[in-house]
């Protein structure tokens, strides 16, 4: 069904025009050109040497002429019939037959000899006007390859009789006035009647101002009927001549600037129905069997399709030659376009043909008079360069030759548009299109139609490239037709590659490009496209962009993203920026405080840092930035410990066709590419003692993860020591920066280097100063941190003077309630003990002190070491300054050598050792003993005895042991009760008289409660001691006669 027409009714029913008589008006419009004028001769010349098979002879013709019904019958006779015979007879030679689909140009001849050159002192020679510009072929000589044919103006030849008549004119008007009214049209004959009484009444314009009013006030009128006549012929078949006589109508009107196809919306719609009327026609071949399966008519197929689309191109060039701007190219692009993309092959043949020979027609008549608009170069640029390349020969040949006439114009424009200070460069390319010139015929474009892009690509500005490469890209959308595919990866591939700095638009173009990614059929065309992207993200200018983009997509990423990732190619220099603005992707991420949410961009960014070092194409560029990746991967294992994806600040809308997978993790993508980096710089070793030790499951977990930094800190300190203190330098600066989980990790690997003897060439505000900073830190684990640098600096002796100035700050870490702070303070304390001075020395030991029966059995097991390290350390002249300290230590170090811990009790022992010998004590060797004492009261007995007499009037032992009775540890406060027992016969008797032993009864007889049998039996036992020392004091021992009488003597 037609469409309506806008705002009235269908016309198409019936008219009056067949009931005019007018006379008819002889003139030679365009479409009887091919009618016996001069012009048709050589129309059927041109057709017969370039289209037809065999040689056909010209037949007279008469003149045709579509008026009413009645006036024809009156001309031939009378009769119906034979009116229809003479409208069959006006077709003349028109009905010609050929052995291909071809079309004939009546306008244009093959032994032109304008052509085009770009010699730069001839271009020099142009000049510009202020208002307008006229070109000829004298300006620009001859390119190379290709002559450019000239175009006579074949319309001037259209020479008129003379004016109409008067009253035929108003016949003329009165008829289609009155279709115009409202009287609809019926019938074929009718439709062509009323269409030639238009094109008749066109030829009068020059002459009569009335005709042109009447036609200008009637345009929209005229649009409407013509709209649905087009509408009315079916599509799938042709047995009428009126779409023919459409176009000829259209070309007479335009031929007089009436133009029916430009200037509002309605007339957009006709040009594209009548465009889609005619290319969308089935093949030549269908139409034919049509006609032989359900003939309709008294017409050829054949010769009626040929001459309906001659009519059509000549119309198209009847538009740009009555206003050869290039915004009706545009206009008449925009038509074809789809067209000459069309996976048809019949209708890309057609479309091809049409447009070159705009193309070449423009090319003759262009006109240069400012505004020059063409805002689709580079999109028709890249049509003609895939239809270069197109498999029909034919297609090919037409697309080559256009290409060459839109060269033609393409410089005559820029030459025009250029900036007078852009003129040094426009020499430029005009040398290097030359340079291609004289290398590759032109008429060779067909077969290499990348070369197009190079010639093209030195006259295109930004926004036309990007129309270049968007164009290009949509041909890669053809699944039909792999030569298309391959067409476009070439000229992509090569337009990027000789015009990579002058892009715009990069961020749509990669767009493109990744949705395009999936349906490349073909591996090599598919890696020309990965090559250009290659090109674009090793440009300095183009890398963020592209990076930005890529990292815009749902992870983990496809197959085909993947396999972009994996083969991104470059040269050294480039391949290291590639890396590194990828990193500082990553990075950027690391600086700023920790969010609620990850950023989306960090977990993309180790995705594709994974897939890079899958790839292994940037191998050279990993090992130089190995430090960087390595400790960025560390520090992003960090910051994901515990996340899940929901934990990602995803962007809206990335994920619309799919969901985010549950069973990956932004930890896993981080592990991966850790894992990835150490295999793909050959750090095997590393790798495998992180899975001998179970390093990795140590990075994921939160409690453990600096120890597994601490594990591969070391391995990579072993295995590689020109890596480690890579990173070690790099560390110093990276220390600085991010955010707490970003020094954290990074200090945890840099205290771990420290111990690399480079380490000393570190200044001081970097190491030292550093670490005593930590150790005033808040967090703990920058405290425990600084201790272990200081534990590493601390074996080289050059160190060990800077690290004396923090031992204030290291003493207080003994008071730390986290063991291994302590223990790291005790582990550095005892390296720096023998070189104390005696206050600090005296200081620590009563820190020490403190820490004997620590319910952390470390800390009391190595505090009691570092005791004894100190007691050995005190000069001869100090002895006297601690001798109460050690005399203070030896009820515990004796009661915790019944410790049930045997490193505890084997330590108390050995200390105890010490402790005698500072104060020159031989101790019993019951003391050594392993069993425990309660069970050996014996040799309990000979110990209380010697600490008894010993530590007479020194210390209160007794009162020192019963604390003891109290301790949280069932041994020793059998051990101390024991000892209170046997302790108190050695009592001193005036202390005894004084305070008596009613405060030890009172704290055994509280035991006697106790749940343990065996303390309650000791404690009995020493309440029954305790009493009978009270009743029965130890008798005074007695000294023999020769030591007296030595006592005696004078010293």
């Amino acid at each position: 069904m037609p469409l309506p027409r806008r705002g009235r009714e269908s016309r198409l029913a019936g008219s009056r025009v067949a009931g005019t008589s007018l006379p008819r008006a002889r003139a030679h419009s365009p479409r009887r050109a091919g009618r016996g004028t001069q012009l048709l001769s050589h129309a059927q010349r041109l057709t017969r040497r370039r289209h037809s098979s065999e040689q056909v002879t010209p037949e007279p013709e008469q003149q045709a002429d579509f008026r009413s019904e009645k006036w024809l019958q009156e001309r031939a006779g009378g009769d119906a019939r034979d009116s229809r015979q003479a409208l069959l007879a006006g077709m003349g030679s028109r009905h010609r037959f050929f052995s291909q689909e071809e079309v004939v140009i009546p306008c244009a001849s093959d032994n032109d000899s304008g052509s085009v050159d770009l010699q730069l002192s001839n271009l020099d020679d142009i000049k510009k006007g202020e208002s307008s510009i006229e070109f000829t072929d004298l300006d620009i000589p001859d390119i190379p390859g290709l002559p450019l044919e000239s175009l006579p103006d074949s319309f001037r030849q259209l020479a008129y009789e003379g004016p109409l008549s008067e009253a035929n004119v108003q016949r003329l008007i009165q008829s289609i006035q009155e279709v115009i009214g409202g009287h609809p049209l019926k019938g074929e004959l009718e439709k062509l009647t009323f269409l030639q009484s238009l094109s008749s009444l066109s030829q009068n314009i020059p002459y009569d101002e009335t005709t042109d009013t009447f036609i200008l006030s009637h345009i929209e009128d005229i649009v409407h009927i013509l709209n649905d006549l087009v509408q009315e012929e079916p599509l799938r078949s042709l047995f009428s001549p009126v779409r023919q006589e459409v176009f000829v109508t259209i070309a007479n009107l335009s031929y007089h600037n009436v133009h029916l196809l430009f200037g509002s919306e309605d007339r957009a719609d006709l040009f594209q129905l009548i465009t889609r009327s005619m290319i969308t026609l089935p093949p030549l071949k269908t139409l034919t069997q049509l006609q032989e399966i359900t003939p309709s008519g008294p017409y050829d197929t054949e010769c009626l399709y040929r001459q309906t689309f001659q009519a059509f191109s000549e119309m198209l060039q009847i538009l740009v030659v009555k206003d050869p701007h290039l915004e009706n190219l545009d206009t008449i692009f925009q038509h074809l376009d789809p067209w000459l993309q069309s996976p048809k092959d019949h209708e890309r043949k057609r479309a091809t043909a049409s447009m070159a020979q705009v193309l070449k027609c423009l090319s003759k008549h262009l006109c240069l008079k400012p505004p020059l608009r063409f805002q689709r170069l580079g999109h028709l640029v890249a049509v003609m360069a895939l239809l270069c390349g197109d498999p029909l020969q034919v297609v090919a040949e037409e697309a080559a030759e256009g290409t060459h006439y839109l060269l033609h114009i393409t410089l005559r424009m820029k030459y025009v548009t250029h900036d007078e200070k852009n003129h040094q460069n426009l020499r430029k390319a005009l040398k290097k299109c030359r340079d291609f010139l004289e290398l590759y015929n032109i008429k060779r474009f067909y077969r290499y139609p990348f070369k197009i892009a190079q010639v093209f690509e030195v006259f295109l500005n930004s926004e036309e490239l990007c129309q270049f490469v968007m164009t290009t890209l949509d041909g890669l959308k053809n699944l039909r037709h792999s030569y298309t595919q391959k067409a476009a990866g070439e000229l992509l591939m090569t337009l990027v590659k000789n015009a990579e700095s002058r892009f715009e638009k990069v961020p749509e173009i990669m767009g493109i490009i990744c949705a395009r990614l999936s349906i490349i059929s073909q591996p090599r065309v598919r890696q020309q496209v990965i090559s250009t992207v290659s090109l674009f993200i090793s440009r300095p200018k183009y890398t963020d962009i592209v990076l930005s983009h890529l990292l815009c997509h749902p992870i983990p990423y496809d197959r085909y993203l993947t396999e972009l990732w994996r083969t991104l190619e470059a040269e050294l220099p480039s391949t290291t920026w590639i890396l590194w603005r990828l990193l500082r992707k990553l990075q950027k991420c690391h600086m700023v405080p920790t969010q609620e949410k990850m950023a989306y961009v960090a977990v993309a960014a180790t995705c594709a840092l994974y897939e890079v070092f899958m790839g292994n194409r940037l191998r050279a560029a990993m090992l130089r930035l190995f430090p960087q990746l390595l400790m960025t991967l560390l520090i992003q294992i960090h910051h994901s410990i515990g996340l899940t994806m929901s934990d990602v600040n995803i962007p809206s809308g990335l994920y619309t066709e799919q969901k985010v997978s549950t069973e990956v993790t932004p930890l896993c993508f981080a592990i991966q590419a850790t894992k990835s980096l150490l295999l793909r710089t050959l750090c095997w070793q590393e790798f495998h003692i992180m899975e001998k030790n179970k390093g990795w499951t140590l990075l994921e977990e939160k409690d453990r993860h600096l120890q597994g930094i601490s594990l591969l800190a070391n391995a990579l300190l072993e295995r590689n020591q020109l890596l480690a203190h890579k990173v070690m330098y790099l560390l110093v600066p990276f220390l600085n920066r991010g955010n707490d989980k970003h020094k954290l990790t990074s200090a945890g690997f840099f205290v771990e280097l420290l111990q690399s003897p480079v380490a000393r060439r570190l200044p001081s505000k970097y190491s030292t100063a550093r670490l005593k900073d930590w150790l005033n830190h808040e967090n703990e684990a920058f405290r425990i941190l600084a201790l272990r640098g200081l534990c590493n600096l601390i074996r080289h002796q050059e160190m060990r003077e800077d690290i004396k100035s923090l031992l204030p700050c290291i003493l207080d870490s003994l008071y730390e309630t986290d063991e291994k702070i302590v223990l790291l303070a005790i582990q550095i304390l005892l390296k720096l003990v023998r070189t104390m001075d005696f206050t600090t020395l005296a200081a620590m030991m009563r820190t020490l002190f403190s820490l004997f029966g620590d319910v952390r059995p470390d800390v009391h097991c190595f505090s009691m070491t570092l005791f004894g390290a100190a007691i050995k350390s005190v000069k001869h002249t100090d002895k006297k300054g601690v001798e109460n300290q050690v005399l203070d230590s030896l009820v515990p170090l004796l009661l915790y050598s019944q410790d049930e811990n045997d490193a505890i009790a084997e330590e108390s022992r050995r200390v105890l050792t010490i402790c005698a010998h500072f104060l020159k004590w031989k101790l019993p060797q019951e003391v050594y003993c392993r069993d425990p004492l309660y069970i050996r009261p014996t040799e309990a007995g000979k110990i209380c005895r010697f600490f008894g007499i010993k530590c007479r009037g020194k210390i209160n032992i007794l009162a020192q042991t019963l604390m003891y009775s109290k301790n949280t540890k069932l041994p020793i406060r059998r051990a101390a009760v024991l000892f209170v027992g046997l302790l108190s016969k050695y009592m001193d008797q005036n202390e005894l008289s004084i305070k008596g032993t009613d405060w030890i009864q009172n704290d055994l007889r509280e035991m006697l409660h106790d749940h343990e049998p065996s303390l309650r039996i000791i404690v009995s036992q020493a309440l029954f001691r305790v009493q009978k020392a009270m009743a029965e004091p130890e008798p005074e021992p007695s000294v023999c006669w020769l030591r007296k009488l030595m006592g005696c003597l004078p010293t």
